[in-house]
């Protein structure tokens, strides 16, 4: 079946559904189906040291990943504020990355320039594309490298390009989104701003029990004051879905700004939003004109991060 395309956004070109997205969700959620995500843009790390050195440049402990574990990573800039984000997956020699569209020449191009004298090499791998598949579809032969642990308790694989999955059921970004909206998983680039600290994601991408890493100062001040500026939120919107960046008001206040947005199968139209730390956790938001209920993601006073279970 022939997927209906998106037309403009970060996932242009992207299959947007293949006519039942509500089903598609459904789907997914059952652990079937899968969801190309080709719009992520691939790269290499190779070298004896990439993982430590790696662990050195991001906010994320990655030293001691063993083959077939991965993880979520950001760079900070020296102030804290999240500048790039990363995931990865290493195979025991390869350590293969993919950022959200757009974001892998700025990144490579900095990464290029931490290397100094250590022995890593990076590459563009415009011949792999990234999957989602669900807990119960059989990976292919062709797979490069698997993750576990994404979205829905699926998995995320590489897989050369032009490699099709033989999945029960065709799955699109509608679907993907709105799984990934509403376990509160933020898109680096999306969901954020130049100003987010990783606090406000309740240390999405994370860890604090590492050594220094550019950064992680403030990350470990704000951690400790338990104050972060802004919290990321998951809102549910009445009736329809407003304009990704939309300004959040509390009365004539605006008081943050959403992110993603999708409509989702049971929950209705909802998104991602970072507001400020003292809004009410039990306000009722206008979101470009729409009313929107919220649901806390991140702790107003600690900055530690949940995403309660549907």
């Amino acid at each position: 079946m022939t997927g209906i395309e998106l037309d403009e956004g970060p996932d242009a070109g992207m299959a947007w559904h293949f006519g039942q997205p509500l089903s598609e969700q459904r789907s997914m959620i059952a652990g079937q189906g899968a969801v190309q995500l080709a719009s992520r843009e691939v790269f290499s790390v190779t070298g004896d040291e990439r993982l430590s050195w790696l662990h050195s440049l991001t906010s994320q402990a990655l030293g001691s990943l063993q083959p077939g574990e991965g993880a979520d990573a950001l760079v900070l800039s020296p102030t804290g504020q999240i500048i790039h984000g990363f995931g990865l997956v290493d195979d025991g020699s390869v350590a293969w990355c993919w950022t959200e569209p757009g974001g892998r020449d700025a990144l490579l191009a900095w990464l290029e320039s931490m290397k100094f004298w250590t022995p890593v090499d990076l590459a563009v791998r415009d011949d792999l594309r990234l999957w989602w598949l669900g807990r119960d579809v059989a990976l292919p032969d062709e797979v490069v490298v698997a993750r576990p642990g994404a979205v829905a308790g699926g998995v995320q694989v590489l897989l050369p390009a032009g490699v099709e999955v033989g999945a029960t059921a065709e799955v699109g970004q509608w679907a993907h989104e709105a799984t990934r909206i509403a376990e509160g998983v933020p898109r680096i680039g999306l969901d954020t701003d130049e100003k987010t600290l990783p606090n406000e994601l309740g240390l999405y991408g994370t860890a604090l029990d590492k050594g220094c890493y550019p950064g992680q100062e403030t990350v470990a001040r704000v951690h400790t004051l338990g104050r972060p500026p802004r919290r990321l939120i998951r809102l549910l919107f009445d009736g329809d879905l407003p304009q990704p960046g939309a300004p959040i008001s509390l009365g004539d206040r605006v008081v943050g700004r959403v992110g993603t947005v999708a409509q989702h199968h049971e929950l209705g139209p909802l998104g991602l939003g970072l507001v400020k730390r003292s809004v009410p956790v039990d306000a009722t938001l206008d979101v470009g004109g729409i009313a929107a209920a919220q649901e806390a993601l991140v702790d107003p006073e600690v900055g530690e991060h949940f995403r309660p279970k549907l």
